[in-house]
């Protein structure tokens, strides 16, 4: 969709207001800027489009902007975004690029009240941001809120176990909000940034936990939030993939920057692919030395032996819950190579995470004005959700309740 035709999205674009963070005015004394849509991207030009035709769909129904933050794409992203009337800045340095590097880059250019994290292989549901607006308002105990999450793709034995995953997360109360979020400008402010840009992934996480150690809570609402088209990408070819990007080494690096915080607990007791890991190291140990443990009453055929069926059970394993011997291999497979990514991201120099991101910014744009009159108050925002706030009464319930107990 080109720019000329920005006007079937029902997007008004106002000249920029500047750079910088504080929920700023829209010029000409508007309302001020309700939610900045922050979309992460990175060689993302198959995908890019139909994102950001998404995301302005979605931030017309409550007024606020569209942020591009570009981690240095090499491909065709910048310029196909270039069509729509978003913010586009990006990276100086592809050094620089990790997950955790892109939600900071956009937060630093951002102006809205509220920020939404996106990935640039998502698309957003229309209807999300009223719903999660109107329930956050009043509860101002409340620093994020996100929703379901769509598998798309789901052929990648990975995409596969993801898509079980999200089938199986609860709504209300949540630990984390992976897969994005609407997040409240003054709770991230209170944790000093948004995302720690050491780390190539569990940012998400890295930011739950130290909102929460501040004593923030996060929820999950039951509607959809994002659908997400995840690479269509043999799944041995993603694993050497993401080794190579670093995407691999994020719990290592997370761990490493726990240590330095006070949400150090939390990690250890809620990361819970920490302790597969840590037993997969184990698993490795005991496969290496058991060869060479002359004090045992076995020749050294009978600890080969030993060894080779402690290599292959949990394998077996794996395949008989599920189904597949071929998704059991992959799945013990994954968990070596994350084991591996452990050690190396735990290894791995960090500087400062509040010190700034060497930036660009490509184009500035204004804003998408919501539906006048009155875009960004509260009430409209709850008359708009109330068509489908069956879903919300619920969880709506559960949170009321939790706090008169």
């Amino acid at each position: 969709m080109k720019r000329e035709h920005l006007s079937d999205l029902g997007c008004t674009s106002w000249p920029a207001a500047g750079q910088g963070n504080g929920g700023a005015r829209i010029a000409g004394g508007q309302t001020p800027c309700r939610v900045s849509i922050i979309v992460k991207a990175l060689n993302e030009e198959k995908r890019i489009a139909s994102t950001l035709e998404s995301a302005l769909r979605a931030v017309r129904q409550v007024g606020g902007e569209v942020i591009l933050a570009d981690s240095y794409s090499s491909d065709r992203t910048v310029e196909i975004a270039r069509r729509y009337p978003v913010r586009i800045v990006q990276l100086m340095h592809p050094a620089d690029r990790c997950c955790g590097a892109g939600p900071q880059l956009g937060f630093a250019h951002a102006l809205g009240e509220f920020i939404y994290l996106v990935d640039g292989d998502m698309q957003l549901a229309e209807d999300f941001l009223p719903q999660a607006l109107a329930f956050m308002h009043g509860r101002t105990e409340i620093a994020g809120v996100s929703g379901r999450v769509l598998e798309m793709h789901t052929e990648n034995p990975e995409y596969q176990a993801r898509h079980e995953q999200w089938a199986a997360v609860p709504s209300g109360l949540a630990s984390r909000l992976d897969g994005g979020g609407l997040y409240r400008r003054r709770a991230i402010e209170s944790v000093v940034y948004l995302s720690d840009r050491n780390l190539h992934s569990y940012e998400e996480f890295d930011l739950a936990a130290r909102l929460r150690s501040e004593g923030w809570d996060l929820w999950r609402l039951p509607i959809e939030a994002v659908s997400h088209y995840g690479h269509e990408t043999p799944p041995y070819t993603l694993l050497l993939r993401r080794w190579r990007s670093g995407y691999i080494w994020g719990l290592g690096e997370l761990l490493r920057a726990s240590l330095k915080h006070d949400h150090l607990p939390l990690v250890l007791r809620e990361v819970r692919e920490l302790r597969l890991y840590a037993a997969v190291l184990v698993w490795w140990l005991a496969l290496l030395t058991l060869p060479f443990l002359t004090f045992l009453p076995l020749t050294l055929g009978q600890r080969l032996v030993a060894d080779a069926l402690l290599l292959a059970f949990p394998v077996l394993v794996m395949s008989w819950r599920k189904r597949s011997f071929e998704r059991g291999l992959y799945a013990v497979a994954s968990w070596c190579v994350h084991a591996a990514g452990l050690l190396r991201g735990l290894a791995r120099k960090q500087v400062d995470p509040k010190q700034p991101l060497a930036r660009r910014v490509l184009q500035e744009a204004g804003y998408v004005a919501a539906p006048a009159p009155g875009c960004g108050t509260a009430e409209p925002l709850k008359r708009r959700a109330a068509a489908s706030a069956g879903p919300l009464a619920k969880v709506q319930q559960l949170q009321d309740g939790r706090h008169a107990s």
